[in-house]
This record gives C-alpha cells, structure tokens and sequence, in this order.
C-alpha cells in the first residue's frame, strides 16, 4: 500500500494530457498489487492465493516498466519516481519469496 500512495503522489505532477495515458495506467498497475494480494489472501486455497500472487508480481512488473518510461519521459520529481522504483522493487522481492514459500507448501 505505500507503494501506491508513493505512486498517487509521484503522479500528480505529471502533464494534464497524459491524465488518460501513462498516468491512470500507472496508477492501476499500482493499485493493482495490493488488491491482489488482498483478493487471493481470501481465496480458499494455496493454489489460488499463489495465482493471485503471481498477477501482483506481473502488475509489479508492469509497473517498473512505466516508471522507465516515465523516467525517460522525464515526467514527475526524479526523487519520487526513484522512491516508487525502490519500493517497487522491494515489492517484486517480497512477492517472489512468498511464491517461493508457497510453492514448498501443499494445501
């Protein structure tokens, strides 16, 4: 979740005309990682929670890949966009060892 809120501050200064491009498209894949993380924690079984995991991961990596392209854009404050990519970054680890630790897991 603080990568999301890092990420909703991060864009609000980016041009007025990428409000429908980059920035709602950064923002969704934002959103998109903890409300997948949430959804499959729900879920009923292992086997479904690490589908959920796995599209929280694909969302993170979506979303390293926007902020490149922000970056190279040069849209937003440099600080925060390296804020959002560490923190991105430190969401893929996270994500990736509780794959592993499920994947060891039989439910």
């Amino acid at each position: 979740m603080q990568l999301t809120v890092a990420i909703y501050r991060m864009t609000q200064t980016f041009p007025r005309e990428e409000v429908y491009g980059l920035t709602s498209q950064i923002r969704r894949s934002a959103v998109s990682i903890p409300s997948n993380i949430a959804e499959g924690q729900g879920k009923l079984n292992t086997a479904e929670f690490r589908q959920f995991l796995g599209v929280a991961r694909g969302s993170t990596c979506e979303l390293q890949t926007q902020l490149e392209i922000a970056r190279a854009l040069k849209y937003g404050d440099a600080r925060l966009v390296d804020e959002a990519d560490g923190l991105s970054h430190e969401v893929g680890k996270m994500l990736f060892a509780m794959l592993a630790s499920l994947k060891s897991t039989k439910h």
